[in-house]
């Protein structure tokens, strides 16, 4: 099956879209699994769908032009990606229309279980995530792949090309220097 998978994905890859539609039932448990991951640590009382967030991520994944990816890890750890900013952007839509600005939330902006007061806490981190990106971009995906794709050591270590130990060493090294600058941001 992981050859039939790989086979998808680089179809996908090569332009064909309809191979999208043919990875996404592999897949698509394990999507689930990672959304829910990522959602269960909200607070209790806030309820986005983890249904919605994977369906959300398979329209921009399908959106997407320029893919590369490589196999079903190297997929997963895109989509972990892909659902990151998606709760990133609805933080930030929320956390625009709290000092303001007058839009109206969307559904996905409004379920997002985050209560308003931490979303400066979500734009914080996705900040200091983006500066370590410029500084170490392994270190980077290596975080974003755990915390917010869900990927376990060995697969974020897949989806990499990189040994467990290496995964292991970096995500040691990567939590110290994003708390660090979380704090720094949330003090100025």
């Amino acid at each position: 099956m992981s050859s039939e998978i790989t086979g998808l994905i680089e179809r996908w890859v090569g332009g064909d879209a309809e191979a999208l539609n043919q990875v996404m039932p592999f897949v698509y448990e394990r999507l689930r699994e990672l959304a829910h991951q990522r959602l269960r640590h909200m607070p209790p009382g806030a309820s986005l769908n983890t249904t919605e967030l994977v369906h959300e991520a398979y329209v921009k994944l399908a959106r997407a032009g320029d893919v590369n990816v490589r196999d079903r890890s190297h997929f997963l750890a895109l989509a972990s990606r892909v659902m990151r900013n998606l709760l990133v952007d609805q933080a930030r839509a929320r956390l625009a229309i709290k000092r303001g600005r007058g839009q109206t939330p969307d559904k996905l902006a409004s379920a997002l279980p985050i209560s308003d007061d931490k979303l400066d806490v979500v734009t914080a981190l996705d900040a200091a995530l983006r500066r370590l990106e410029e500084w170490d971009p392994r270190q980077s995906r290596i975080l974003e792949q755990r915390y917010f794709g869900g990927l376990s050591l060995e697969e974020t270590a897949a989806a990499l090309g990189v040994s467990l130990a290496t995964v292991k060493r970096e995500l040691r090294s990567a939590r110290a220097w994003l708390s660090v600058q979380i704090r720094q941001d949330l003090v100025l």
